[in-house]
Parts: C-alpha cells; structure tokens; sequence
C-alpha cells in the first residue's frame, strides 16, 4: 500500500470529496485508512463495567475508507505514488506528479 499513517491525504470520491486531512490508522488487509476529520460517524455507547467512570450517549468517531477513494497531496493537489530504488538499495516512495520524494 502507497499511503501509510501520517501521511496528508485529499478525498476524491464520497461523501466528503475535496476534504483534506492526516491518516491517522491504515488497515493493509482491509486496504482501508481512517483520515482526521472525514468521515465522521455517530456511535451510540453504552455504559457498562468495563468502562468504568466513562458515560454512556453519543460519540462521534472517524470511520475507516477505501484507499482508493483518497489520494496523497503535493501543494494542495491530488498527486499519484510510485517506488523508486536508490543506489544504495533503499526504496523510496516518489510523486508521480513531480518525481520528488514523499
């Protein structure tokens, strides 16, 4: 996967296409990120034992999206990823955009 946690990301499809913000989880299996900000959710929760000293009620919280559905941000703009080897045979993730390091 091209996008990794802390990454500035921009949503291209969805509810909350043009909004921008950090991935603050990534999911490889499910190919799926929780982005800061977008995305938001209403969970209902319940007070019980476990949650000791915690109430119950409503609680907004991020849900997860589809990678594919945000893309990494180069001044200001959706820009694609791709891998470059360097000479010493480290991989380094690079802008499609302006073939620069991310």
């Amino acid at each position: 996967m091209k996008i990794k946690k802390g990454d500035e990301v921009v949503v291209i499809a969805g509810k909350d296409k043009g909004a921008t913000g950090k991935v603050l989880r990534v999911d490889v299996r499910a190919e799926r990120v929780v982005v800061e900000g977008v995305n938001i959710m209403t969970k209902n929760i319940k007070a019980d034992a476990q949650r000791a000293g915690k109430e119950s009620g409503r609680v907004q919280v991020e849900a997860p999206l589809h990678v594919s559905n945000v893309a990494l941000v180069e001044d200001g703009k959706p820009v694609r990823a791709g891998f470059r080897i360097n000479e010493d045979g480290s991989k380094v993730r690079i802008s499609r955009r302006s073939g620069k390091e991310i």
